[in-house]
């Protein structure tokens, strides 16, 4: 799973921002899956983001299946981390060897 994962995270992200016309220096923040911190790490150097843009919340609940990609959505918000404007990018991944991503002008 650890590989599937540092390998679609990033491979979700370039999709979907590609399809809004963006590249990844466009990201304001990204959010993705809270599966496992190693794996967030890797798929950030992957995309090559400084730690800044990608939001982690990990540490205060752990992997709490699909709903960490709403919550940390609803946090960084909450803490201003994005505004009006901001590009943001959810990306998620699943057991079933499914994943997501989109990307928004919030």
């Amino acid at each position: 799973m650890f590989k599937f994962a540092v390998r679609i995270i990033p491979d979700a992200v370039l999709e979907s921002l590609s399809k809004a016309g963006l590249g990844p220096e466009n990201i304001d923040l990204l959010i993705p899956h809270q599966a496992n911190l190693r794996i967030l790490e890797a798929a950030r150097k992957r995309l090559a983001l400084p730690e800044s843009k990608v939001f982690v919340n990990i540490e205060k609940y752990g992997n709490f299946s699909g709903a960490t990609c709403p919550v940390a959505l609803a946090e960084a918000v909450e803490q201003g981390l994005v505004r009006e404007g901001s590009v943001v990018v959810l990306v998620t991944f699943g057991a079933g060897l499914t994943w997501a991503a989109c990307t928004m002008r919030w």
